[in-house]
């Protein structure tokens, strides 16, 4: 920051020049596109759907309305266009609507001007405080929006016909930025009202002030479709001056839903041979986890208009990885690797985040573990053969029984594949390279209870520990 110009004479003679925010996305998003680099690296699953979309509206300088159910990246979208801003920006120092030094708007940048000429001092603002958001809720204010007159100043002995004694709301202090209103829909009407000129003649207005204030401000609004048609409703005059809305999904493929989980879910240990207790979790597992959110996202007994988040995903994850942790912690094994039998601590993460249909309110345990079986039965029939498993099925005669649960250690599982040769098969196909012994009795665990919901093997339940047996 040392080299760059700190007064409006040394800005000119950089040959700095001046552009519009949407200019400036616009030119990186070029430079971007051009160069084959994402627009928004962290957003995964909409490179055929989603993003193509963002890059028109991008390239033709429309304020956009992402519409879609909760937890599909609609905020991390927003807050990705910072990136395509430049690095720093040069504001009229001590500017509370970051004026442009070339055009300022604002009383304060104009006296200053008027004042010291080329000595003017400037500031220089980083991309990452051009951002401005604001929540939608029903007690949001014009003031908050646009602006308000400041008491304070007036009791300070200005005239309230002082431009001065304005206070700016959050829409003019992004100015020059990029601007988000989260659930739009939420925003009483006449609220929106406030946001007409703001999409169209690019200005704002506070109270009987003489004042106009020509915003230079991208704006993006968030809308969930439920929310959009029903609890509150978008203004017809403001859908019309937005010039693309956007409608956003969830992930539509179970691997893309896996690599999402990857990159958010924050677990201690994973796959880290320092921790006190590593934790690794194998890919089946994980898909495991992946299936249950699409198997409720298709499930009549969930309530299909308030959407299964992505955060479904990620929580389970999460419980998972501690539900091994723990159970390996009581045990006194050295790394912590998910099985079957943890996968009763989902409840608690999936229960706040599936909204049950009315019909089955009382009977949520009940669904979520129909989920959850659904989800084991639908992994074990992509990643294991039939031979494989056939054979695992046959080697149970009338007295082969075996015991699973939190409490049976490592050494049993691989014990009983050393004494069974059938579960060599499908247990690689599960594993491949990995043969730890941890792995192998989630991978036997997997194997037993996918043969259970396939009805080839039965099962006596009592809590978290279950018995295999022939049938």
């Amino acid at each position: 920051m040392d080299d760059r110009p700190d007064t409006l004479g040394s800005l000119r003679a950089s040959g700095w020049e001046s552009r519009t925010v949407k200019e400036e996305i616009r030119e990186h998003a070029i430079e971007r596109i051009r160069t084959g680099k994402p627009l928004f690296p962290s957003v995964m699953g909409y490179e055929d759907t989603v993003l193509p979309q963002l890059e028109h509206a991008v390239l033709a300088g429309h304020d956009v309305v992402l519409l879609g159910e909760r937890g599909q990246a609609k905020t991390r979208i927003i807050r990705g266009l910072t990136e395509l801003l430049d690095e720093y920006m040069p504001i009229i120092a001590g500017s509370e609507i970051n004026d442009d030094p070339y055009n300022p708007i604002s009383k304060h940048a104009k006296d200053a001007i008027a004042e010291h000429g080329d000595d003017t001092p400037i500031a220089w603002v980083h991309r990452d405080e051009r951002f401005g958001e604001k929540l939608a809720t029903p007690d949001t204010s014009i003031a908050d929006l646009i602006g308000e007159v400041d008491p304070i100043k007036v009791a300070e002995g200005r005239y309230l016909s002082d431009e001065l004694t304005l206070h700016y709301g959050l829409v003019p202090r992004t100015n020059r930025g990029v601007f988000a209103i989260n659930e739009l829909p939420d925003l009483a009407e006449r609220i929106q009202v406030g946001l007409l000129n703001v999409l169209e003649e690019r200005d704002v207005q506070v109270r009987g002030y003489k004042v106009r204030l020509p915003l230079d401000v991208v704006l993006v609004a968030s809308a969930n479709p439920e929310d959009y048609t029903n609890r509150g409703r978008m203004i017809t005059p403001l859908k019309d001056r937005f010039g693309a809305q956007i409608r956003t999904h969830y992930p539509l493929e179970v691997a893309t839903e896996m690599l999402i989980a990857d990159q958010e879910a924050e677990i201690p240990g994973l796959d880290d041979d320092s921790s006190s207790m590593p934790v690794k979790i194998p890919s089946f597992m994980k898909e495991l986890i992946s299936n249950l959110s699409h198997v409720a996202r298709s499930s009549s007994h969930v309530n299909q208009r308030s959407g299964v988040s992505v955060r479904l995903t990620v929580s389970n994850l999460e419980t998972l990885a501690a539900a091994a942790t723990r159970r390996a912690l009581l045990l006194g094994e050295s790394v912590a690797v998910p099985r079957v039998c943890d996968l009763d601590a989902l409840i608690s993460s999936t229960a706040g985040k599936v909204e049950i249909e009315s019909l089955d309110e009382d009977r949520d345990g009940e669904v979520i573990d129909h989920l959850m079986r659904s989800a084991v039965l639908t992994t074990f029939k992509d990643l294991v053969s039939g031979e494989g498993v056939r054979q695992v099925a046959d080697s149970f005669d009338e007295d082969t029984v075996v015991s699973t649960g939190a409490d049976v250690a490592v050494a049993d599982y691989t014990a009983l594949v050393e004494r069974e040769p059938a579960f060599a098969g499908p247990v690689a196909e599960l594993l491949g390279d990995d043969d730890s012994p941890a792995a192998v009795a989630s991978a036997v665990e997997f194997i037993l209870e996918g043969l259970h919901l396939s009805k080839r093997l039965n099962k006596d339940s009592m809590g978290a520990k279950a018995a295999y047996r022939g049938r």
